[in-house]
């Protein structure tokens, strides 16, 4: 099969940072689907684990495919299924024409979507309803939460423009971070009640909006800046999720006045420590499914390639790091 490696430790523009190889079809273990990769999405984990890792490596968590065949304990799938997921950060990633997942995060894929918008939606529904739902405590359904808000700050990358949605579907008021014209009207049309432009105080931007403070807050990049700003906004005894990696580490003292709840949200964590709820990300993938089915929810894919090739994955990541994509990158077999 073709494989797409990325040379460990290498920036996005190198020539020879993406490699094209030919390897051998996995073989399933146990609980394996083997899958026919039609359809990947590009993540900004690819980039980190480009840059941080040093051994050179298969990347990619986002696909949509056909199961080919699966392992001996396997339940709930068959061959010839289409499955959609976000795989394992410790396994080999999907940017290959064939690729091994556990199946107990893994979903039937949403049939009224197209491979490539159904591709660019698994890592970061996950992300987004495990914060929203499990680290942050909101209810899970429709209209569940009504008079409550929370504030997403990156509101139009890809966790955000999920998670703008999962909160209007679950009844929040919804404040979310954006300043460019484009970003502002993506932000709003996904269901964003009001916007702030994070290029200035969030707590004042905020209060100019008429809000003083909010219940929750979803901070999806660049937390850093935000963090005194967070502070301010957070209301007494609510709390705040995060999902970027701070270079530094911030005083988490300035929270304690308000007896905040500070959470991280990494959705590997099942995966990695092969933990007794693993199942539950391919749950929420089903759920997740419906709800795209449905239309509630709608897919953030924003711009396609074609063709498992080098050239085409090394775009994707320039075009991640750039810091102007706003939702999601895909490629199509």
């Amino acid at each position: 099969m073709k494989a797409i490696v990325a040379k460990g430790s290498s920036a996005a523009k190198d020539a020879g940072a993406f490699i094209l190889q030919e390897q051998s079809i996995p073989e399933p273990e146990a609980q394996d689907l083997l899958v026919r990769v039609i359809a990947i999405g590009m993540n900004p984990v690819d980039t980190k684990v480009r840059q941080r890792e040093e051994v050179d490596k298969v990347l990619g968590w986002d696909a949509y495919g056909v199961v080919e065949t699966t392992g001996k304990g396997v339940t709930g799938f068959k061959a010839g299924d289409k499955v959609y997921y976000a795989g394992d950060i410790t396994r080999p990633g999907c940017n290959s024409e064939y690729h091994l997942v556990d199946y107990r995060i893994a979903a039937i894929a949403p049939e009224k979507l197209s491979p490539e918008d159904a591709a660019a939606m698994p890592l970061t529904s996950i992300t987004a309803w495990e914060g929203l739902f499990v680290r942050l405590g909101f209810v899970p359904q429709a209209n569940g939460n009504s008079g409550k808000s929370i504030l997403i700050i990156g509101g139009a990358g890809g966790v955000g423009s999920v998670a703008i949605q999962l909160a209007r579907w679950a009844g929040l008021k919804v404040f979310a971070t954006a300043s460019r014209p484009e970003t502002v009207d993506w932000c709003k049309n996904l269901g964003a009640d009001t916007i702030l432009n994070h290029r200035n105080s969030l707590s004042e931007e905020l209060k100019a909006s008429g809000t003083d403070t909010v219940d929750a807050i979803f901070c999806t990049t660049q937390m850093e800046t935000h963090w005194q700003a967070m502070s301010e906004a957070i209301r007494p005894q609510g709390s705040i999720v995060f999902i970027d990696d701070p270079e530094q580490t911030p005083d988490i003292r300035i929270f304690k006045l308000k007896s905040v709840t500070l959470a991280w949200e990494l959705m590997y964590t099942r995966s990695i420590f092969q933990t007794a709820d693993m199942d539950e990300q391919g749950k929420l993938l089903a759920k997740v499914a419906d709800l795209l089915n449905d239309g509630t929810l709608v897919t953030t894919r924003q711009k396609t390639l074609t063709g498992l090739t080098a050239e085409n994955i090394q775009a994707m990541h320039i075009k991640q790091e750039s810091g102007t994509m706003m939702g999601k990158q895909v490629l199509v077999f």
